[in-house]
């Protein structure tokens, strides 16, 4: 009888070199990995020292997109000494070892996990790894991503491989009809509210249901993106038509002949019937609420209808004392409506919500409105081809109308790497992946929400459910 096997089975055993033991250890093969001027220097730094090569340059995709200015206007100078340094022994390194290098001038710029998939260079059926957590956002392609450390990065570009020890499996089944004003950033953020931050940790989630099958390739891509956030190493959806008519007309995708080869074996990507999980977790989309975070962790979420928590509520003694830490950072006392809260700050961006349809879902929140008088709003694209359909489009005309401040490409505000930095005491709604303490600036707070929210919460200047505004065209 045939083996049934997931999709996560799939990619490992067809990407195994070698198996290395009894414990899940495999020498794993890598089709692609992105590279950005953070997490590479040590790395190449190692190769040199070693005097060793990159075995397949072609295969490697660099970006300058953590410690770049996102000023509206583009140069490539770096204010800050390291970040300048970081971003010129990127060029360095790439010109030395051959690897493409889309620089802070490049029309093709952007946030890595955005610019990656727009460009084609990721692909169904691949493994990508890359040193940044959020390498996850390509399983909404059908691809298999995880982030690795430096030491890792500077072994596949030596080799190609990884030493990688196999998962355990867990499917997540979303059902139901998402309401007006209900995105995939409020399911994630439910997903991981339920399971909590650690509860996907050992896993590769595969994402499966009604819901997910109605979400465009961009929305799948939040809920691949976030997916970390549960402490998941992986997570995916089963490539279909909508992901390659995504593909189809992008630069690097398969032309002619070889895209109808290419999409017939696509169709064979995903878990066979009667296939066993793990782990099996299922969330009813048809009931959700718009999410927003009142902690630090991703995970201290609730419903913007919602107070906030009391911890006296919670039995776990670790639990409470982790809730008591958090609503002290955050300057909140439990039993305050999360809707009144009042904010400083509203920022847009990051690999987790910067895309076209992102900002389309923005502007038609703030279009005709302004920005509240205490409030700095920013919109940052995710990439340089984003910013400018959006400028095509009259997103940008919308924003600047209203108050926010349009900017250039780069991660921005999502963990204060650069100099858009949060001052301590400082409050803002954030559709990044992370409200950790001290992300977004030492001292700063962040709350979480879909683009649309922190669109809503700007103009209203404070967290504000969109389900009550007026519908706009």
């Amino acid at each position: 009888m045939t083996q049934t096997r997931t999709l996560y089975d799939k990619h490992i055993d067809s990407h195994t070199v070698c198996r290395l033991d009894d414990q899940g250890h495999v020498l794993l093969y890598i089709d692609r990995q992105v590279i950005n001027e953070y997490t590479s220097p040590q790395a190449f730094s190692g190769l040199r020292e070693a005097k060793r090569g990159v075995w397949r340059a072609e295969t490697a995709l660099a970006v300058v997109d953590h410690v770049n200015p996102t000023a509206p206007k583009r140069v490539a100078a770096m204010p800050d000494a390291g970040g300048a340094r970081q971003v010129s022994y990127l060029a360095e390194n790439c010109a030395d070892f051959g690897i493409e290098l889309f620089d802070v001038l490049d029309k093709r710029q952007g946030i890595e996990h955005v610019i990656a998939p727009e460009q084609g260079f990721i692909l169904p059926g691949m493994v990508v790894a890359a040193g940044d957590s959020h390498t996850t956002t390509y399983g909404a392609l059908g691809a298999f991503g995880f982030g690795i450390g430096t030491s890792e990065i500077e072994h596949l570009l030596a080799s190609q491989t990884l030493v990688y020890k196999r998962l355990k499996t867990m499917r997540v089944t979303v059902s139901g009809e998402l309401a007006p004003g209900l995105t995939s950033k409020d399911v994630i953020m439910a997903l991981i509210g339920k399971i909590g931050a650690s509860g996907a940790t050992g896993y590769a989630i595969e994402f499966c249901g009604s819901t997910i099958d109605a979400l465009s390739v961009e929305a799948r891509m939040t809920i691949c993106n976030m997916a970390v956030e549960a402490g998941a190493r992986g997570a995916f959806m089963a490539p279909d038509e909508k992901v390659f008519t995504y593909l189809k007309d992008k630069p690097r995708a398969p032309k002619g002949e070889l895209w109808e080869q290419a999409v017939a074996r696509w169709r064979e990507l995903h878990t066979d019937a009667g296939a066993q999980f793990d782990r099996e977790v299922e969330l009813d989309a048809g009931v959700l609420e718009p999410m927003v975070t009142w902690g630090t962790s991703p995970d201290q979420a609730a419903p913007i209808g919602a107070n906030v928590p009391d911890p006296q509520d919670i039995s776990d003694l670790i639990l409470r004392q982790d809730m008591r830490r958090a609503l002290n950072y955050m300057g909140l006392e439990a039993g305050m409506p999360l809707n009144e809260i009042v904010i400083s700050h509203a920022f847009i961006g990051s690999c987790t919500n910067a895309r076209i349809e992102d900002l389309r879902d923005a502007a038609r929140v703030v279009r005709g409105q302004h920005v509240a008088k205490h409030v700095r709003a920013m919109i940052v694209p995710g990439s340089t081809q984003v910013r400018d359909q959006a400028e095509a489009e009259g997103l940008a005309a919308v924003f600047i109308d209203a108050g926010f401040e349009w900017r250039q490409s780069g991660c921005s505000m999502c963990l204060a790497m650069n100099d858009d930095v949060l001052e301590p005491g400082d409050r803002c709604a954030s559709s990044t992946n992370r409200n950790f303490e001290g992300r977004q600036g030492a001292g700063a707070r962040t709350h979480l929400m879909s683009p649309a929210m922190v669109a809503a919460a700007a103009i209203a200047g404070h967290l504000t459910d969109i389900r009550h505004l007026e519908p706009r065209p």
